[in-house]
């Protein structure tokens, strides 16, 4: 099962007010586990960077203003995503800035079905309890300490080790209790067992067999369990 673990940073929070996606980073991830192909994209947002977005990521529209549009990187993007379910922290977030982006160039968007939000899988999992990237690091263990910034694909990276361990780690379907578990990595109640019923096996000797027992106990010198039968 193929997935794509994705994060964005943006010049904003709204792309309806005019703000872009400045970063893109995205992790493959093969039955949960993150393999080595990776995506990581700057994009020119076309326009200037507020203090507050840039004090999160640290990108500048200096930085910024060399590197490709959008529309030169999502042929790109979108083939390396293809049709992978993503798994996004916070996806409402991410997907209303791709979608925005996308219906700039005036091509398809996509459905919100296709993304897991992680944020709702560790509240489900952990109710009451943080979601942060950074509480679930902690949670999990997962160094995190390179994290002084916001970074597409460092926090695509950290996302896929949290993800991991939010499916059961490792060996997500080495449970001792034998749950299942749904699409979206919930525990569904104790796996049924189909047994399948045998009719019991004869066990009494054939005749040919209690013969060939008896001649054989008729070489025993007295043997103990024959003597008390005299």
């Amino acid at each position: 099962m193929r997935e794509i673990i994705l994060d964005t940073e943006t010049t904003g929070f709204d792309p309806l007010t005019g703000h872009r996606i400045v970063e893109i980073g995205c992790v493959e991830a093969i039955n949960y586990i993150p393999t080595d192909k990776q995506l990581h994209l700057y994009i020119n947002p076309e326009r200037d960077m507020p203090a507050e977005a840039q004090a999160v990521h640290g990108l500048s529209e200096e930085f910024l203003r060399d590197k490709p549009v959008f529309a030169e990187v999502c042929g790109e993007f979108l083939d390396f995503i293809g049709d992978s379910r993503l798994i996004i922290h916070n996806a409402e977030f991410d997907m209303r800035f791709i979608n925005a982006e996308l219906k700039r160039l005036g091509m398809p968007t996509l459905p919100m079905t296709r993304a897991l939000d992680t944020v709702a899988m560790a509240r489900r999992k952990f109710p009451g309890a943080p979601a942060s990237l950074d509480a679930l690091c902690r949670r999990f263990n997962i160094d995190n300490s390179n994290r002084t910034l916001h970074g597409a694909l460092l926090d695509a990276q950290l996302l896929g080790e949290v993800y991991l361990e939010l499916q059961g780690g490792r060996q997500p379907d080495l449970v001792l209790a034998g749950n299942r578990r749904n699409a979206d990595g919930e525990e569904e109640g104790p796996a049924k067992v189909e047994r399948v019923r045998r009719q019991a096996r004869v066990h009494a000797p054939t005749a040919e067999e209690a013969e060939a027992h008896a001649a054989m106990l008729a070489q025993l010198k007295n043997p103990m369990w024959l003597a008390g039968a005299s």
